[in-house]
């Protein structure tokens, strides 16, 4: 049976809600405006739902010429682009960079909502970081790398085993793809869709942010399904589930294209 793409899913904002697509435009960056945003301390320090998982319920929705956020309980803000205007270091995982801040009546608003000082700042027309021993890759506000990709079947196979329904966007994926057996993304190498291949270069690490529900930002008690996970997917890198990816050229990606496994 044919491996299709199922699901396309954005976070404009770093740990902030998904916006579900039907198509995006895909480039060595990653889907266009994914990760665009990201909340901090004063400093530039990232801040994400991990220690704030009220986060996961902030709705980003970008357009030409700004942003509007919306959250439970506050007004909606919009943001112009322009009103990012100071240069100002970032800081993710360790990894320091330059991107924009300054926009001064939305970092009042994500402060008031934190209930702690904090500032939300943009990359900028260009990001100025990369991808760690891939130099010739820029990346956003990610974690590390620029897509996620997941099975359905790896999510069945988890579901199957803590017997209990997960969401798919507790993984937070970009690509998600059906038809696959569970985990046969491990196995590979590159992929096609449409015009773009992607190389598939570091099983994803899991962590804390996976015991959050997406839709009302609690805790599973249990711990799952991190828990269940670490069952059947810990290795010495830790414990793995979904693959991320670069992609080696620019292209459109719609719902329902072919997957092609190259290696």
């Amino acid at each position: 049976m044919q491996i299709t793409l199922s699901a396309l899913y954005r976070y404009p904002l770093k740990s902030g809600q998904a916006q579900v697509l039907r198509h995006s435009l895909v480039s060595p960056e990653g889907l266009a405006l994914d990760r665009e945003w990201m909340v901090a301390t004063p400093e530039g320090q990232y801040i994400t739902a991990r220690t704030h998982p009220q986060l996961v319920l902030v709705k980003a929705e970008p357009c030409d010429s700004g942003i509007t956020f919306s959250a439970p309980g506050m007004n909606d803000i919009f943001t112009p682009l322009s009103a990012f205007a100071a240069q100002q270091q970032a800081d993710v995982w360790e990894n320091t960079f330059s991107a924009r801040s300054g926009a001064q009546e939305l970092n009042h608003w994500i402060s008031a909502y934190l209930e702690q000082t904090a500032i939300i700042m943009w990359t900028g027309l260009e990001p100025h970081r990369r991808v760690k021993n891939h130099p010739d890759v820029p990346i956003r506000f990610v974690d590390g790398y620029p897509l996620l990709l997941i099975s359905e079947g790896s999510l069945a196979e988890l579901t199957r085993q803590a017997r209990q329904d997960f969401s798919m966007l507790r993984f937070r994926p970009n690509l998600v793809i059906r038809n696959a057996e569970a985990f046969a993304e491990d196995q590979w190498r590159r992929i096609r869709i449409g015009e773009v291949i992607f190389e598939l270069v570091k099983p994803c690490e899991r962590c804390v942010l996976t015991i959050i529900d997406p839709d009302t930002a609690e805790k599973s008690p249990q711990q799952e399904p991190l828990r269940t996970l670490a069952k059947f997917r810990k290795f010495p890198a830790g414990v793995l589930f979904g693959q991320n990816m670069i992609a080696r050229s620019t292209g459109e990606l719609r719902l329902g294209m072919a997957v092609e496994v190259l290696d």
